[in-house]
């Protein structure tokens, strides 16, 4: 088992409602924790822009972050969503335990 932890920002909270929901349903995520709207500064295209976004973390696994990354894209409205993932390499072992089995194997 190898555990991630995903990052992705949305835009509105329809849009991190949809993407949490899928990624649960599907099995493809054990947990995803919706977070407080953050203010995000970024370059863009040549011009500093600021937007206010949704924080999405997402636990789940190697094996399923192929899938998960599709997922996230086919419902994420931005032409370039911030996608990150983390490897967890230390935790509670009942927790990432859990993640493992919650989540489907390849």
């Amino acid at each position: 088992m190898e555990p991630l932890l995903i990052l992705t920002n949305c835009p509105d909270e329809s849009v991190a409602n949809a993407i949490a929901l899928a990624v649960v349903e599907s099995g493809l995520a054990a947990c995803v924790n919706i977070l407080p709207r953050v203010e995000s500064i970024y370059r863009w295209q040549g011009a500093v822009e600021s937007a206010s976004e949704i924080p999405l973390l997402i636990k789940s696994t190697a094996a399923n972050y192929a899938a998960l990354e599709t997922t996230i894209r086919q419902r994420h409205p931005y032409e370039v969503p911030e996608i990150i993932a983390l490897p967890i390499t230390h935790g509670l072992p009942a927790y990432l335990n859990w993640v493992s089995a919650e989540t489907l194997k390849s």
